[in-house]
């Protein structure tokens, strides 16, 4: 308890330092002090961390559905936009450093030297002479020329703060342009991928067999009703033989996000629709899921098998249920099974391959890491996980782990495109 709290605050203080130097570039080095631009950015300096925060927190703190989306949409793109508005300060910080450099190295321009006092006559001093006539005072230093010339100015008469601009106007166009195309590839919808997987022991009779694979739609606060549909309609369009729909369906509950689900009702498919549980279900409350998604048409498969005509499907819990005893149970699903025949698993986390390549799975589908879903994103989830994203070969198994249908947190991808899979079984009698 003590190292997950320590954990957040460490958190929290890194937010506040990142916060704390962009409102150093983008702010107090752009604007006037005291002006209605420096006010602004201060304000929203101190108002997008916040609404951040209330993002991922008000579903976990049991907030009202309402509020949850009221907070959602500009906090998760918040978050987004810091990421890419981060990574370009830090190229311009390299830029700014070589800009100062030159600035600070560059010749002043010559500045004209007052004229020097006009001396006065001599004069011959002799009898009856009233003595020595004073020499005229010097000319008074001219303020104005000293308070003209240039102090830290490049050659080009580029200031500082003209600079600062520049690159804070730049940074600034390249996140949003980020985001925005990344919002807008998840708001369009996943795309189809095909992929065709050869199975030693996959009979001639089922070459060709279609399952459409579709993980992570994660429905919430900001993934609704028209994202569902637009998955089911993308999925009826492949005519798949089978549908698979392998974890992180939802981020909420059934009383909070049933009507989002209602659209799976709709799906399509030869022998059937199944459903596999994902660690956000365990968040969310996963048996009133499981029991929801049955009254939907869907088949849940709680560490189960089913034998088809040509193979075996069988499914586990995801292991975020081991919290509440309900992980994944191996044994039950597949211990007892005809080992001539091809099994196919479905599994929310690739982690659990090597326990598929123990129980001689041929084929494993699995979603959970969006491919990273925003880059640099991939590279973390690389570390955890076996495969991000594609098909691999684990000994005899294979492992198809599918980038998934939706995003979890900001609604946006960069780098990871959502899809939805149709993997093609090939039977190498064929």
């Amino acid at each position: 308890m003590a190292l997950a709290v320590a954990a957040v605050l460490l958190v929290l203080a890194l937010l506040g330092l990142v916060h704390r130097w962009l409102w150093i570039r983008l702010v107090r080095d752009t604007t006037a002090p005291g002006g209605r631009a420096r006010r602004t950015g201060t304000a929203l300096a101190f108002a997008l961390p916040v609404l951040a925060l209330a993002a991922l927190v008000a579903g976990r703190a049991g907030a009202p559905f309402w509020l949850q989306r009221a907070v959602s949409w500009p906090g998760y793109l918040w978050l987004a936009v810091l990421l890419y508005l981060t990574l370009a300060m830090l190229v311009a910080e390299a830029v700014r450093a070589v800009w100062l450099r030159r600035a600070n190295g560059a010749p002043r321009a010559a500045q004209p030297a007052p004229p020097a006092p006009t001396p006065a006559p001599a004069q011959v001093i002799g009898a009856g002479s009233p003595g020595p006539v004073p020499a005229p005072a010097e000319a008074p230093a001219r303020p104005d020329l000293a308070e003209a010339r240039p102090t830290g100015v490049r050659p080009d008469g580029l200031s500082r703060r003209r600079f600062a601009r520049t690159v804070a106007g730049a940074a600034g166009a390249a996140a949003v342009g980020t985001v925005g195309y990344g919002a807008y590839g998840v708001l369009r919808g996943p795309r189809v991928k095909r992929v065709q997987v050869p199975l030693a022991k996959l009979p001639r009779a089922a070459h060709g067999f279609r399952i459409a694979v579709v993980s992570d739609v994660h429905l919430g606060p900001v993934l609704g009703h028209a994202h569902t549909l637009r998955i089911v309609d993308t999925i009826n369009r492949t005519q798949p033989d089978l549908i698979a729909v392998v974890g992180d369906l939802v981020d909420g509950s059934v009383h909070d996000l049933g009507p989002a689900a209602e659209p799976l009702r709709g799906l399509r498919a030869r022998h059937g629709s199944y459903f596999v549980t994902g660690n956000h279900e365990y968040f969310s409350g996963a048996q009133q899921w499981v029991d929801h998604v049955r009254e939907l048409g869907l088949t849940p498969l709680e560490n189960a098998r089913r034998e088809l005509p040509y193979f075996d499907l069988a499914g586990v819990n995801d292991i975020q249920g081991e919290a509440e005893g309900h992980g994944p149970d191996f044994a039950a699903a597949l211990g007892d099974r005809d080992r001539s025949r091809t099994s196919v698993l479905l599994a929310h986390q690739p982690v659990v391959i090597d326990e598929a390549v123990r129980h001689g799975v041929d084929l494993q589908l699995s979603g959970h890491t969006h491919g990273g879903q925003l880059w640099p994103g991939n590279y973390l989830a690389d570390l955890a996980n076996p495969t991000v994203a594609g098909l691999e070969r684990y000994g005899d198994t294979q492992l198809y782990v599918s980038r998934g249908a939706g995003a979890w947190g900001p609604p946006v991808r960069v780098g990871a495109p959502s899809d939805i899979t149709v993997v093609e079984l090939a039977s190498y009698q064929a």
